[in-house]
């Protein structure tokens, strides 16, 4: 039996959603504009490299705003589970985007250290980066705070990756600054190679996530929030329970176990109190949780498998 549908597991406000992702994807495009203009002005190795982040993180945005518009589609019949797991080919794109934007920014930086930098206009160019700075740190913020409000890991991971660039800007923004301050233009490319660094953690995490969720990795958090419900819920019953499985849908989990009853249990009696254990597991969580239970009588339990020519699963 389960309880709950997919359909459940929709956002509360889509259209939000499509919203912000158009205003990542238009802002995207106005800190290319703002960057490379930076870069012009200043031939900053740390602007250059932060502006090849925001080529890279448009892309990366486009490619997010396609996987909400499928992650929308219900479950059909060559995607029974629905669509949602896009959102992990999502995150894992982006973190793979801002891994590329590290190499290329390290890549620029030794250049820099190798020619010597030849810095210009620097009061200009911390003005632009600064104006940088606030509006990515306001629309990342905002991103991920609707993200979770919605439960999606594309929006979510979308305004990480915001996030990041604003931290890379900022970055590029305390090196200007030291040059002005110090007058030793080297602090720009160092501050270039220290920004990689930071990028390809973030970037690394990222990647690390979408794996983790398209190889439905166990969870340690959800696997010991889920058997603690079920211990708690079989044990007040005298019923046991097996064959625990799950998996992150990244909008929404899905539960499925084996609930053994005393062979006497009535169907109608069992039906009632797997569908109360099916509302304790999905109380346990703030997002929707789909749950799947399969009804087994304890006595003839091993007897039913074993006559059917297989073994009881886990």
């Amino acid at each position: 039996m389960d309880r709950n549908t997919p359909a459940l597991a929709d956002p509360p406000d889509r259209r939000l959603m499509v919203r912000a992702m158009k205003l990542s994807v238009w802002i995207g495009i106005l800190m290319v504009g703002l960057k490379g203009g930076g870069f012009l002005l200043t031939n900053s190795a740390a602007i250059l490299g932060d502006a090849a982040e925001s080529v890279v993180h448009v892309a990366a945005v486009l490619f997010a705003a396609y996987s909400l518009y499928i992650s929308a589609k219900p479950p059909d019949r060559s995607h029974l589970y629905g669509h949602a797991k896009v959102g992990f080919l999502s995150a894992g794109f982006e973190g793979a985007a801002i891994l590329f934007a590290a190499v290329y920014i390290a890549y620029e930086s030794i250049l820099a250290l190798v020619r010597g930098p030849e810095l210009r206009a620097l009061t200009m160019g911390v003005g632009i980066v600064g104006l940088v700075v606030v509006i990515n740190g306001v629309l990342g913020t905002f991103l991920v705070m609707t993200g979770r409000r919605n439960r999606s890991l594309i929006l979510e991971a979308n305004g990480r990756h915001v996030l990041t660039d604003a931290v890379t800007s900022l970055g590029v923004l305390v090196a200007l600054g030291l040059v002005q301050w110090t007058g030793w233009a080297y602090w720009d490319p160092l501050c270039g190679l220290a920004v990689a660094a930071h990028i390809l953690v973030s970037g690394g995490r990222l990647v690390g996530k979408g794996w983790r969720g398209l190889m439905d990795a166990a969870d340690p958090q959800v696997h010991s929030r889920i058997t603690v419900v079920l211990e708690a819920e079989t044990a007040r019953r005298n019923l046991s329970y097996h064959a625990l499985r799950y998996r992150d849908l990244g909008n929404m989990l899905w539960v499925d176990f084996h609930l053994l009853f005393p062979d006497a249990t009535t169907l109608e009696i069992a039906h009632r109190v797997a569908t109360e254990i099916e509302v304790a597991v999905d109380n346990a969580f703030t997002r929707p949780v789909y749950v799947t239970t399969h009804l087994e009588p304890t006595g003839t339990h091993d007897a039913d498998h074993a006559a059917a020519g297989r073994r009881p699963r886990f």
